[in-house]
């Protein structure tokens, strides 16, 4: 099955692939976001994670993104989904995100791995995530999770 492609390329750019791994933990039916708050642009909100730094593999990557932006110490479960994002980062830079989505298999509290000061954990209902998030991507996979879970809005 092909990989979706959201986003449009900016004019004119090349957007450079970037490997990168987002999880989706779930605690008494929310889903962890971050809120990022950058100097200059209005808030938003991602999934949990980033891009791969070399040598690292996903689960690796979504391990070390997770704790850094949320201060949870987090176990990988499946990888469950993969989905490509065009968008400009904050400081200028084209890119694709070539993600692949991850379900948490469980996460506890670890405020000494949190380093960036610019990312807020919130917890959202996953339908209401769906409507927030920055990223089509995102949004898109929140909605796999949910029909892998077999969970649809008026049946919670």
């Amino acid at each position: 099955m092909p990989v979706p492609q959201f986003g449009e390329p900016a004019s004119g750019r090349e957007h450079k692939d970037r490997p990168a791994a987002f999880g989706i933990a779930e605690q008494d039916g929310r889903i962890a976001l971050v809120r990022v708050e950058k100097v200059g642009s209005a808030p938003w909100l991602d999934l949990p994670g980033g891009a791969l730094d070399p040598g690292e593999d996903e689960a690796a990557a979504l391990v070390r993104e997770f704790g850094e932006e949320t201060g949870l110490a987090i176990r990988a479960g499946e990888r469950f989904t993969r989905a490509d994002q065009y968008f400009l980062k904050t400081d200028g830079e084209a890119v694709n995100n070539r993600a692949g989505f991850w379900a948490v298999a469980s996460f506890a509290p670890a405020p000494q791995l949190k380093i960036e000061d610019d990312h807020t954990l919130v917890w959202l209902d996953p339908h209401e995530a769906i409507v927030r998030l920055r990223h089509e991507a995102h949004a898109w996979a929140v909605a796999a999770w949910l029909r892998r879970r077999g969970d649809i809005a008026g049946d919670r």
